[in-house]
């Protein structure tokens, strides 16, 4: 997947059937969806594949058990169905989980295996395992870091965990492979439209380039997730909110919080919302919140309410106690809720299923949905194309198409850091292998190899610092400071690849540490004084 084929491309081709707008996981699904049926399909993506809510969420394939206790039976059922389609269509990189929930009183160990093995029975033949009531010592002995006063029992039940922007970067593979033309760093600035007011294409101007396109076509679809209302607003006459921005926020620590392989899941915090601490790449994620937010932003900040909630959560249920001193990283990202048809209804009623809009322009919206769900939500958005804008018939094909590197990759497997690579791994150690300075560790404290951004750069269209650190190696998200020591390597072999000159470079790497500042908690010692 190369950007200069893409845009040659985009250029040689007159009228698309479908042009998507917006490179995340709705998106990508769409675009896949569209060209695997056979249509001519074109995705247009303002900076990099998952940029935004797309590569920071809380890493689970899931059904939702919170979804169950709102009696959302249906939500749970069809998210159940595509978390078992993911880990057989990608399974380099979905990984069977187990989650540990610590009982502190004596009805909650039978309410949620209840609740659970009803869980279970919803997944049918695609169930990862089934739900146990376990003692309170077989708690401790899976959770060794777990509160022990108070403790009753526990559940253990299954789930599956991934990684998100790898996943992302692996449709648009996958959707390329199948025909589809894939831009990033491309904006849509307008919307074309015929005398009778309906679209028939968007006006795109390349980031790189400065250069101008129309790109004509029957369909499109506006898969802009929080910055839906902006491409609303090129469309309507009356301005109207679609989706209200949610931010949930998540720590990350180091292993030794939660050694192990089991993840904790806390039913109910202060807040009535679930907090999961689940083993991630080797560091322990923790979160997440629920701020409903005013303003959207590509590079929202974790506000301090929700840094204090999620440290005070994970203190109670844990005994080594972590501070603000322990965060590796902390990232925000925003939940683009489909906006509630009332004024001031909470976040958590907000429905999370996906709602598909079409404006009497022809324009088709996609709100809501999550990232367990992208295969349906696209399938639905296509087929709903395919009625309103009367595209030739054809059945959808997705749920039996292996996702680009897709491999099933066993706990032995997951011990070597480029198990995320799946079939792409044999080429990665061939690059290795055949540029010596490429076997180069990236930092000295973590195994990523400059051959996995030689990688990113040239077969994943990675165009800057932050696609490789954020959303290609995730280092950024995992220890930013460690992300920090490694930009400068990045950044002059970007330059070197890419034939961009030193001053480029500088610029990237200034830019980078502003970004990656972001990612780091402010100086803690002003916080306690």
């Amino acid at each position: 997947m190369k950007r200069i084929e893409q845009l040659a491309k985009l250029k040689q081709t007159s009228e698309w059937d479908v042009i998507v707008i917006g490179g995340g996981a709705s998106g990508l699904g769409t675009a896949l969806d569209a060209a695997s049926r056979g249509y001519k399909t074109v995705l247009i993506e303002a900076v990099d594949f998952a940029k935004g809510t797309s590569s920071r969420s809380t890493k689970l394939v899931h059904g939702g058990v919170r979804y169950l206790e709102q009696g959302d039976i249906s939500l749970v059922t069809e998210a159940l169905k595509e978390r078992g389609l993911m880990a057989q269509n990608a399974g380099h990189l979905v990984k069977n989980q187990s989650f540990v929930i610590p009982n502190y009183n004596w009805w909650g160990g039978y309410f949620y295996t209840i609740g659970l093995t009803i869980y279970d029975l919803l997944a049918g033949r695609l169930s990862l395992g089934r739900s146990k009531y376990i003692s309170k010592k077989k708690t401790i002995e899976l959770l060794p870091t777990v509160e022990p006063k108070g403790l009753v029992s526990g559940v253990i039940y299954q789930d599956g965990q991934f990684d998100d922007s790898r996943l992302a970067i692996n449709i648009a593979q996958t959707a390329v492979e199948n025909g589809a033309c894939l831009l990033n760093y491309a904006k849509v600035i307008g919307l074309l439209k015929n005398d009778k007011n309906q679209v028939t294409g968007v006006e795109i101007v390349d980031h790189e380039s400065g250069e101008k396109y129309e790109i004509k076509g029957k369909a499109v679809i506006n898969a802009t997730g929080v910055f839906t209302n902006a491409i609303m607003k090129l469309n309507d006459t009356v301005y109207k909110k679609y989706i209200v921005p949610s931010q949930g926020i998540h720590l990350v620590f180091d292993k030794s919080f939660l050694p192990g392989d089991q993840a904790l899941m806390i039913p109910k915090t202060s807040d009535g919302r679930v907090l999961f601490a689940v083993p991630w790449h080797n560091k322990v994620v923790v979160g997440t919140t629920d701020t409903l937010i005013k303003k959207h932003s590509l590079e929202p900040i974790a506000l301090e309410t929700e840094i204090e909630f999620v440290l005070e959560t994970a203190q109670r249920f844990l005994v080594k106690k972590p501070t603000r001193a322990d965060v590796l990283s902390v990232f925000a990202g925003l939940r683009p809720l489909a906006a509630p048809e009332k004024e001031g209804k909470s976040t958590k009623e907000v429905s999370r299923s996906h709602k598909i809009i079409v404006s009497e322009t022809g324009l088709i919206t996609i709100t809501g949905g999550k990232w367990t769900t992208y295969r349906k939500i696209a399938e639905d958005i296509i087929d709903k194309a395919i009625t309103v804008h009367n595209l030739p018939k054809a059945k959808c094909k997705t749920e039996h198409i292996a996702i680009h590197g897709n491999k099933q990759t066993d706990t032995k497997a997951r011990e070597n850091h480029l198990y995320i690579y799946g079939t792409d791994i044999p080429k990665i150690l061939e690059l290795q292998n055949n540029e010596p300075e490429l076997k180069e560790k990236l930092h000295p404290d973590y195994d990523y190899t400059m051959a996995e951004v030689a990688w990113a750069i040239r077969y994943e269209m990675a165009r800057t610092i932050d696609d490789v650190l954020a959303r290609r190696v995730r280092l950024l998200f995992l220890d930013a400071r460690a992300a920090i020591a490694s930009s400068e390597k990045v950044a002059l072999l970007l330059a070197k690849e890419l034939g961009h000159d030193e001053t480029w470079a500088q610029r990237q790497i200034s830019e980078f540490k502003h970004l990656a500042n972001g990612f780091i908690l402010s100086d803690f010692q002003e916080k306690h004084h």
